[in-house]
């Protein structure tokens, strides 16, 4: 008997169950007829006519007369207890599919959970290897669309990885293209040059910064450059200069900080050069504490006389 391609898509009976059915109709009867259509399609009633069948017992046969035999063939089998909520939404979704008209839009009538159908439905346009598993119950539909969630993601990184290679390497992005480098190398490859790049600009602010203030020594980028050492040691040595001439500018910083808290004392000094007080302090001074007391003291007459 020729049975409708939706109602193919649940799965049989196993052979317990199906025992069990034909013990049941040989000791009860079939108290529920085979549905066929009016062409003599099975609709509903697969188990029950192999049942049958295997207790030897006379089916008996209905013809449908309704006008929607999808729905009529999901509601039927909603409550089988060998389906799972998962199977059965999934199910749908293939009979949609396979019959997009068939089922009405307001599928809740049908005995379909919506949300779950939505599910399916997703699981099937972009997994169907992963669809047909959850039809025959090898993996639950929550397991199917977490895979499927996860492909999408991992499709979507690749199609940026894509993106960015085009972006920045056309020419890495040809090589992937033609099959003659792999993605993670081409990534790996753009990641080193744009690193490479980085440490370069860093060089050549801090080579500009080295110029700027009267350094003469060849430029850490130029060294680079040349091939005589690569551009992670160019970027140490530069990183290196940078430190030790912001210690210096704290330094001096201090200093004159210290010079400017005691700025008064030079001011007595310049005031009264000569006086007992003036000559002793200097007197205590040698080496360049004493020449940089005498410049300072100058510093302030002539300051002071500007000012007058």
């Amino acid at each position: 008997m020729k049975v409708h391609p939706v109602t193919a898509l649940f799965p049989m009976f196993g052979p317990d169950e199906l025992l069990d059915l034909a013990q049941d109709i040989e000791s009860n009867g079939l108290t529920e007829p085979v549905v066929l259509d009016a062409d003599g399609v099975l609709l509903d009633g697969r188990a029950r006519l192999a049942a049958c069948e295997l207790a030897e017992v006379e089916p008996r046969f209905t013809t449908y007369q309704g006008d929607d035999p999808v729905c009529l063939i999901v509601s039927a089998n909603r409550h089988r207890p060998n389906t799972t909520p998962g199977q059965h939404a999934m199910i749908t979704a293939m009979a949609r599919s396979l019959s997009p008209h068939s089922l009405p839009s307001d599928t809740a009538h049908c005995g379909i959970n919506v949300t779950r159908l939505s599910i399916a439905t997703t699981v099937l346009e972009h997994a169907p290897d992963l669809a047909e598993q959850v039809r025959t119950a090898t993996l639950t539909l929550n397991a199917a669309y977490t895979a499927v969630r996860r492909r999408k993601a991992d499709a979507k990184a690749l199609l940026a990885q894509h993106a960015r290679l085009r972006q920045h390497a056309p020419d890495l992005a040809e090589q992937v293209i033609a099959g003659h480098l792999a993605l993670t190398d081409a990534t790996a490859a753009l990641d080193a040059r744009q690193a490479e790049e980085h440490l370069r600009r860093r060089v050549e602010e801090i080579d500009a910064i080295r110029l700027a203030d009267g350094d003469t020594t060849p430029a850490f980028a130029r060294t680079a450059e040349a091939g005589d050492i690569d551009w992670h040691h160019a970027h140490q040595k530069a990183e290196q200069y940078l430190a030790r001439r912001h210690d210096a500018i704290r330094h001096v910083q201090h200093s004159l900080a210290g010079i400017a808290e005691l700025w008064s004392a030079v001011q007595d000094l310049a005031h009264h050069p000569r006086s007992p007080y003036a000559r002793e302090i200097l007197k205590g001074l040698t080496g360049p504490a004493r020449t940089l007391a005498n410049r300072l003291i100058a510093l302030e007459t002539t300051c002071a006389t500007g000012a007058a």
